[in-house]
């Protein structure tokens, strides 16, 4: 199997009061040295294997120069045999994704974008810190399309701040209508130094019952099923052919190599992880010195365990026989009586050749997969 090939970018012109990744403020000659530092780390890592993704995630990377995204793609190209219809997907916030921009990425070889909407209320991004409108967004979407980008994807999140079942759905039918080939539709999660915490103690706002977050999914997924769109992962659809090529890799016990500060690799068993802060990341690769801090052989146990958990992510689930003849286990043998009661209550199916959750199950995904977890510790 071909590599995906990431390059994290951890520039963000605000930081938004939710978010957990690997970012910060945008700097201009910060971001001139981390680019150089980039061109370096994939030139010294390069092998020539094939290669047919390459994702520029972040933080903000549609903050690049497109002359910067160019220049890397090139690298990556040099450094590895990538496939001449590979897919380039950059991370877009609306703000930054000007028509003029989004053109230069185009001729700079991007091919899909990813668009961070996360919601079409005004007063809903307001709560999240978000810098664009609702007007901003389509706006984005629409320059996306007249500058030659037909693979565009818009992320969405629910069960915000205040937020109802009929305002998701809003959100939902504003991103239908639009029209986009794949679509992303995320949960929120509070983590507990997140600065939205605080915001929503002094506010005085709520997030609806569990129980209206499970409506939200369940509606937002059946709009989209109506209108055309397949899910092919607990918090993706899309149009047929165009899911994400890239992301696929990981839930598929694909490999990767991900280039930048915080950036995470797996490939031959081995697991990564690269200086997360930036100017440790530069001084590293300019020293010529070791760039991962976490650096580890992934035992059996490990590479099955995660194997099913992220395979079980997939609507079409695991191929039980394509995991026997890889870890020579038998899954069902191995879990099938702690997974029995879960098949009994509708939320697995399990038919002797597969084993996949409907979308019911997907709401109770992690008490599923913790099987996998529970019986590879003991």
């Amino acid at each position: 199997m071909s590599l995906g090939l990431y390059v994290h970018i951890p520039f963000c012109s605000a930081i938004c009061n939710y978010c957990n990744f690997n970012r910060g403020l945008f700097d201009a000659a910060l971001k001139e040295r981390y680019v150089a530092a980039l061109l370096a780390e994939i030139a010294e890592a390069g092998d020539g294997s094939p290669a047919d993704t390459i994702y520029f995630g972040g933080g903000t990377p549609s903050l690049l120069e497109p002359s910067e995204a160019r220049a890397i793609i090139e690298t990556c190209r040099r450094a590895w045999d990538v496939a001449s219809d590979a897919e380039i997907t950059l991370e877009a916030n609306p703000e930054t994704a000007t028509p003029e921009r989004l053109a230069g990425f185009r001729a700079a070889g991007v091919n899909r974008l990813s668009i961070g909407v996360q919601s079409f209320s005004d007063a809903e991004l307001r709560r999240l810190s978000r810098l664009h409108s609702a007007e901003k967004a389509t706006a984005a979407f629409r320059a996306a399309r007249v500058t030659g980008f037909d693979n565009v994807s818009l992320d969405l999140m629910m069960w915000l701040p205040q937020q109802s079942v009929p305002q998701w759905l809003v959100s939902v039918d504003a991103l239908i209508e639009l029209g986009p080939e794949h679509a992303s539709m995320y949960l929120l999660e509070i983590y507990p130094n997140a600065p939205l915490r605080d915001a929503m103690a002094r506010g005085a706002w709520s997030l609806a019952p569990e129980d209206d977050a499970a409506e939200m999914y369940l509606a937002g997924l059946d709009r989209m099923d109506s209108a055309g769109y397949v899910q092919y992962e607990i918090s993706n659809v899309a149009r047929p052919g165009r899911a994400s090529r890239h992301n696929l890799k990981y839930w598929t016990d694909g490999e990767w190599l991900g280039f930048g500060c915080g950036a995470h690799s797996t490939r031959r068993g081995v697991r990564w992880k690269n200086r997360a802060a930036p100017e440790e990341y530069i001084a590293a690769v300019t020293a010529g010195g070791p760039l991962a801090t976490d650096r580890r052989v992934l035992t059996d146990a490990e590479r099955l365990e995660e194997a099913l958990f992220m395979g079980l992510r997939l609507n079409d689930g695991l191929d039980l026989q394509e995991v026997k003849s890889h870890y020579a286990v038998d899954v069902w043998q191995e879990y099938g009586r702690e997974l029995q009661p879960f098949v009994d209550g509708g939320l697995l199916v399990y038919d002797g050749r597969s084993l996949r959750m409907p979308r019911q199950g997907m709401l109770l995904a992690h008490e599923v997969m913790a099987v996998f977890i529970r019986s590879t510790v003991r």
